[in-house]
């Protein structure tokens, strides 16, 4: 089509994660009326299990293939032992977990232990799958992959709630969910089985144990806060909690687009030496997160207590306070992410893995103190103080290899037409009562519709690169911009 790779792709992921994100918006609310928060809370406590015991069992070996992979050279030996690798490590941990059973009464009785177990099998086939395919740069394919295989599990979980059952059917959809994204994916794989030597093992591993470190410390800033909240306070305030992430986990969508995208190419660009596209490729990805991240995050200061309100529920009204400092977070969230993929990517994963490691443990040091003081806001509390810790020590390490620059003038512009916006927004609550969930809406619609159209007049740099990919596409573009 005559765009830029990057930009394609990242593109199509954006996209995807707009349409998925509108139909998890709606299902999201659907469960929260039909099960409640305890029953959602169990829900959100299983993908944590999950994704906890996932990270053991994979070892790393995953983003490992990814890099060797990306680097072009023997793509199919290090992909033949990446899943050799896995299939051990899930083998050994699904046996683990059969003969701890006991320990997991709750999922149990409910149904979804089974699926758990089910769902680390599979998990096998569709890391290996979407590994090749990420290593292989083909990143709309792999945004695809996963967008249909989300929609899969989400109108799984919509007809088993709607049956009657309850968390059960949702763990159920999950799993259905994986193997769908790993069917379609399948078609487009390119990679073979073939015969591997000891070294491919070793440059995997070596890789992978860093990996692994480094994604165990990420994890803890997206898993133990809801352990936590479930060991000291109740299901509902895990619900309560998960709820108010994903609502503000909509200022996330180009930073993980972008970051997805990019992790490929900046592994091939540092493997050839191409220091001039990693630096402006990172500069660029800070405008374009900051873009959508900013104008959320005073929008859900102004109107996320009535967006909770009106779309989940009353019970859902008190993660508020929570959703404003979660919104603080991805702001953040956007440097330490990049920070770290980026060291990563430059195969600096044991660098990445000690800025890691520092923030991971304050994370859950934080957690104890706070959540049994002041609740869930304290789990959003010590995400900020220590997500900020990781970014500001993970940029040093960065700083070294790389020059960072920041587009001030870019983001002097999304401030100003973020702050119009917030005006009109301001405006607006004060003086019509937001008495139903219509009249939430148009504020929000109203204040995208400014903000879009502020930034596209306040900063020319962005409206020609939009401009130009919406005449590549034959979209049509407004003369008076």
């Amino acid at each position: 089509m005559g765009i830029g790779e990057v930009q394609r792709q990242s593109m199509v992921s954006f996209i995807w994660q707009i349409a998925y994100t509108f139909i998890a918006f709606l299902s999201t609310i659907y469960f929260a009326h039909t099960v409640g928060a305890s029953v959602l809370g169990a829900y959100f406590l299983f993908m944590t299990y999950f994704g906890i015991i996932g990270m053991f069992s994979g070892g790393g070996f995953g983003g490992a293939a990814v890099k060797r992979i990306s680097e072009g050279e023997e793509p199919d030996a290090y992909f033949s032992a990446s899943f050799l690798l896995t299939s051990l490590f899930v083998t050994v941990t699904v046996v683990a977990l059969i003969a701890c059973r006991s320990f997991f009464v709750d999922l149990d009785s409910a149904g979804a232990f089974i699926w758990l177990l089910v769902a680390l099998i599979i998990s096998i086939f569709n890391g290996a799958v979407y590994s090749g395919i990420a290593g292989r740069g083909k990143m709309g394919i792999h945004a695809t992959g996963r967008f249909i295989g989300d929609v899969s599990r989400i109108l799984v979980q919509v007809v088993a709630v709607f049956l009657g059952f309850g968390l059960a059917g949702l763990a159920g959809g999950f799993v259905a969910g994986i193997l769908a994204a790993t069917i379609i994916a399948l078609r487009f794989f390119d990679l073979h089985i073939v015969r591997f030597g000891w070294r491919h093992i070793k440059n995997l591993t070596t890789f992978s144990f860093w990996l692994f470190l480094t994604s165990s410390g990420v994890l803890l800033y997206s898993y133990s806060d809801k352990v936590i909240i479930g060991y000291y306070l109740t299901n509902a305030d895990v619900g309560v909690y998960q709820i108010a992430w994903q609502f503000i986990m909509l200022a996330a969508f180009i930073t993980f687009a972008l970051n997805s995208t990019l992790w490929p190419k900046v592994s091939r660009w540092g493997k050839s030496g191409e220091v001039g596209l990693i630096e402006e490729s990172l500069s660029r990805a800070f405008s374009y997160s900051l873009l959508l991240a900013v104008p959320v995050l005073a929008g859900g200061f102004l109107l996320g207590d009535k967006l909770l309100y009106f779309f989940y529920g009353a019970e859902f009204e008190r993660g508020y306070a929570t959703l404003v400092i979660l919104a603080i977070v991805q702001i953040v969230n956007i440097f330490q992410l990049f920070f770290t993929s980026y060291l990563g990517a430059l195969d600096r994963q044991k660098e990445s893995f000690k800025v890691t490691a520092v923030g991971g443990v304050a994370n859950i040091v934080l957690n104890i103190i706070l959540i049994p003081v002041i609740g869930i806001a304290g789990a959003a509390i010590a995400t900020l103080v220590t997500m900020t810790l990781n970014a500001v020590l993970a940029r040093r390490v960065l700083s070294r290899m790389i020059t960072i620059r920041v587009e001030r003038n870019s983001v002097w512009n999304i401030l100003k037409a973020s702050f119009v916006m917030s005006l009109f927004v301001g405006g607006y609550r004060m003086l019509v009562p937001l008495s139903n969930v219509w009249l939430v809406l148009i504020p929000v619609v109203l204040g995208g519709v400014v903000y879009g159209i502020l930034i596209l007049k306040f900063d020319r740099k962005i409206c020609d690169e939009l401009k130009k990919i919406a005449t590549q596409m034959n979209v049509p573009w407004p003369d008076w911009l």
